[in-house]
């Protein structure tokens, strides 16, 4: 199954141009957004006006800068788009599995659509084992690096890769981050970033 990963777009509508091209021309089978698609909750539809013209299925969570119910209603109209957040949708067989929000809470103050850790840990409980997991934030200590060195992705969702075992994690959010690969055990950690990565997943017979 090929996947077309990406995050935090924040507005950058040649950036999202650029992805639904690629969707078109690699033939990609699923495309997963893992949230940011505004900046600091304006500009939703900025992005999700280009990205709705994807061919295939596209599924998304919020990010920090637009929460869930805003993620939900600018794609209420939309076919073909699966809005996750604490929840889970079957594509050709596989289990994808959603949590948005920044987690743990940002310093961002009120504007920012944010999760305690507790919160998440909560909403993560109902994640398949082996499924493929969409965050936005990564899980703490692999690709989570700050400019600063400081490592700032969520122990909530270190803790569900190490309980179970996802095939891929995606992620965003932090965009000193952003292009980062990361194997831990049998899990491949991706923080996907606005220019997109394009990923082979193996199906299982």
């Amino acid at each position: 199954m090929k996947l077309l990963l990406f995050s935090d777009l924040h507005r950058d509508r040649d950036a999202a141009q650029i992805l639904l091209e690629r969707t078109e021309q690699e033939q990609v089978d699923v495309a997963i957004g893992a949230g940011d698609f505004a900046t600091c909750r304006s500009g939703l539809l900025d992005t999700l006006d280009i990205l709705r013209r994807i061919p295939c299925p596209l599924i998304v969570v919020p990010g920090n800068a637009e929460s869930d119910d805003e993620l939900r209603s600018a794609c209420r109209p939309w076919e073909g788009v699966h809005v996750l957040h604490g929840d889970q949708v079957i594509i050709g067989g596989e289990a994808f599995f959603g949590l948005g929000g920044a987690v743990p809470v940002t310093p961002f103050g009120p504007w920012s659509f944010d999760l305690d850790e507790a919160t998440a840990a909560a909403m993560l409980q109902d994640c398949p084992p082996e499924a493929v997991l969409v965050c936005h934030s990564p899980p703490y200590e692999l690709a989570d690096r700050s400019g600063k060195g400081e490592h700032l992705g969520s122990r909530s969702i270190r803790q569900c890769l190490e309980q179970k075992a996802p095939k891929l994690v995606v992620c965003g959010h932090i965009h000193d981050g952003w292009g980062s690969i990361i194997e831990h055990g049998g899990t491949t950690v991706i923080n996907a970033g606005p220019s997109g990565v394009l990923w082979e997943l193996p199906i299982d017979p």
